[in-house]
C-alpha cells in the first residue's frame, strides 16, 4: 500500500502543525498535552477522520516530548511524565549544560517513541484479533475491567475516585432512555437541549481547558525567570556518541515505559519513575543521580515517550482508555462516528495503518522541529500567560460553538463543565476517573441491556457466557485488589500503626 493512499498530504501535514502546538502547550508549565488535545479537539470535526488523528496524533507526541524544555530549564515540569527529567535535567542547566541536556533529552524521547511504536503495530493486531468474536456480555465486562481503572487512577482517596466514576456515569445517562420515549435526569425547562444529553466536546474541553485556566489564574501569572538559562556560554555540545555510551539505558527505560502505558490507569510519573528508579539501581555511580547525571535524563524522557505507544494498545484493541490523554482520543473518534474496541483494527485496516504511519511522522517531526530549533523554542516558557490565557478561551468557546453548527447551549455546557473542572480538585472528585465514567457509562448501559434482551433477563448470562467471560471476571478482580492493595499499602505509610 502506497504511503499516500494511508495517509494524505494534509494528513501529514496536520500531524506536523499538531506536533509544533503540541511542544508549543507542552512546554508551557500547567498546559499538558491533554489540554491541548481538548482545545483543538472541535477543529476536528470538521476534518476526514485521517486527518483528524494526524492533527491529534501530533498534539499527543508534541505535547508529551515539549514538557522536558521546563523540567530542564526552569525545573517545572511540563507534564507529569516530566517529573523525573527536573532531577537532573535541572542541576545540568545550573552546570552551564542546557543545550547539551535538551538535545540529549530529545534524542532519548525519539527513541521511546519508535520502540513503543514496534510494539503497538505488532501486539495491538493479536489483542484485537482475540476479542473480535465478542458478543454483548464480553463488551460489557470489558467495559466494566475499563471501569475498574478509576479505582487504580484515583489519586490519593480510592472512595473518591469512585464517588467521581460514578458521578461521571451519572451524568452521561442524562437525556433519552434507549428504547423508550422517556427523558430522564432533565428538568422541564430544558427538555430540547438536554434531550441527547451533554455533548462531549464541550465537556472535554470544559474539564481540561477552562478548568485548568482557571487554576493557573488562581495561582498566579507571574513571569518565569530567566537566569541560569545562557546557550552562548555551554560547556559542552551535545554529541550523539554521549547517547550510545547508554544504548541499554535507553533501551530498558523504553521497555518499562511501553510496558507501564499498556497498563491501564498507572499513568506518565509512574513510567518516569520507575525507569529512573531502575536507571539508578543499575548505574555504577548512582551517587551522582540528582546531580546533573545524563543518565537520569535519558531514562526518564525514553520511558515518557514510551508511554505513548503503550497508552494506544488498549485504547485501539480493547476501546479502554487508561487515562485522560486517551479519553479524549477516545472522544474524537466517537466524535467522528468510530467505534474503538476488538472491531477497530480487523474492520479499519486502512485507519489502523494511518494511526501507525502518523505516529511515524510525528515522531519524526518532532525530533526534527526540536532538535534544530530547540533555543528559538525555549523562549516560549517566557511567554506571559496574561497574553495566552485570552487566546485559549476564545479558541474554546468558538470551537464549542461551532461543534453542533452553533447551539448556543453547547458554550453554556463548557463553562459549566469548566467551572466543574475548577471545583471538583477541590471538593475531592477527580476529573479522570469523572471523565472516563462519563465517556463509558452509556456503552456500559447500551451492552448491558442489550445482554439482558439475549438471555430474556437472565442476570447469570454475566457468569456463564464461556472461558473468555471468566477471564475478563479475573482481569476485573485483579485490577480491584491491586487498587485496595495500593489503598492500604498507602495508609502504611502515612500511619505505621495502621
Amino acid at each position: 500500500m502506497e504511503f499516500l493512499e494511508v495517509l494524505s498530504p494534509l494528513a501529514i501535514i496536520l500531524c506536523f502543525v499538531g506536533v509544533f502546538l503540541g511542544i508549543l502547550l507542552g512546554a508551557i508549565p500547567g498546559m499538558t498535552a491533554t489540554m491541548a488535545i481538548a482545545v483543538f479537539l472541535p477543529i476536528t470535526y470538521s476534518l476526514d477522520l485521517i486527518d483528524a488523528l494526524g492533527l491529534l496524533i501530533g498534539l499527543y507526541v508534541g505535547g508529551i516530548s515539549g514538557g522536558l524544555i521546563p523540567a530542564i530549564l526552569i525545573n517545572i515540569p511540563g507534564t507529569p511524565s516530566s517529573l523525573c527529567t527536573t532531577f537532573d535535567g535541572y542541576p545540568m542547566t545550573q552546570k552551564g549544560e542546557a543545550e547539551k541536556a535538551l538535545k540529549l533529552g530529545i534524542s532519548a524521547s525519539v527513541f521511546g517513541g519508535f520502540f513503543s511504536l514496534i510494539i503497538l503495530y505488532f501486539f495491538a493486531p493479536i489483542l484485537s484479533t482475540v476479542a473480535v468474536d465478542f458478543s454483548s456480555v464480553e463488551k460489557f465486562l470489558i467495559i466494566v475491567f475499563a471501569l475498574t481503572v478509576i479505582a487504580s487512577i484515583s489519586q490519593g482517596s480510592l472512595l473518591g475516585g469512585i464517588f467521581s466514576g460514578v458521578l461521571g456515569i451519572l451524568i452521561s445517562l442524562v437525556g433519552m432512555f434507549p428504547d423508550h420515549n422517556q427523558l430522564r435526569f432533565v428538568p422541564d425547562a430544558f427538555e430540547s437541549q438536554l434531550m441527547y444529553g451533554f455533548d462531549l466536546v464541550p465537556v472535554l474541553i470544559g474539564l481540561f481547558a477552562i478548568g485548568q485556566l482557571l487554576e493557573e489564574a488562581e495561582n498566579g501569572m507571574e513571569n518565569t525567570s530567566t537566569q541560569n538559562i545562557d546557550f552562548k556560554n555551554n560547556k559542552n555540545k551535545f554529541k550523539f556518541s554521549l547517547l550510545l555510551k547508554q544504548k541499554l539505558n535507553v533501551l530498558r527505560s523504553s521497555i518499562l515505559g511501553t510496558f507501564i502505558g499498556i497498563l491501564p490507569g498507572v499513568g506518565g510519573s509512574a513510567a518516569s519513575i520507575t525507569a529512573y528508579s531502575q536507571a539508578k539501581n543499575f548505574s555504577k555511580h548512582p551517587e551522582k543521580f540528582g546531580t546533573g547525571e545524563p543518565e537520569g535524563l535519558v531514562a526518564s524522557e525514553s520511558a515518557n515517550n514510551g508511554l505513548i505507544g503503550g497508552a494506544l494498545i488498549p485504547l485501539l484493541s480493547l476501546g479502554i482508555p487508561g487515562d485522560s490523554t486517551t479519553a479524549i482520543l477516545l472522544g474524537a473518534f466517537l466524535l467522528q462516528g468510530v467505534q474503538v474496541g476488538p472491531l477497530f483494527i480487523p474492520t479499519n485496516p486502512d485507519l489502523w495503518s494511518g494511526i501507525v504511519i502518523a505516529l511515524v511522522v510525528a515522531n519524526i517531526a518532532m525530533f526534527l522541529i526540536l532538535f534544530f530549533t530547540i533555543r528559538y523554542f525555549v523562549k516560549i516558557i517566557f511567554v506571559p500567560k496574561y497574553i495566552l490565557f485570552p487566546i485559549i478561551v476564545v479558541a474554546c468557546v468558538v470551537g464549542s460553538y461551532a461543534i453542533n453548527n452553533g447551539i448556543m447551549f453547547d458554550v453554556w455546557t463548557l463553562f459549566i463543565f469548566g467551572f466543574l473542572g475548577y471545583v471538583f480538585p477541590k471538593i475531592g472528585v477527580q476529573i479522570p476517573p469523572f471523565l472516563i465514567g462519563f465517556i463509558l457509562g452509556t456503552d456500559a448501559e447500551k451492552y448491558f441491556m442489550d445482554s439482558l434482551k439475549a438471555s430474556d433477563g437472565d442476570i447469570t448470562i454475566f457468569f456463564t457466557k464461556g472461558w473468555v467471560s471468566i477471564i475478563l471476571w479475573l482481569l476485573i478482580l485483579g485490577s480491584l485488589f491491586y487498587a485496595f492493595f495500593n489503598m492500604f499499602r498507602g495508609k502504611k505509610k502515612t500511619d505505621p500503626s495502621f
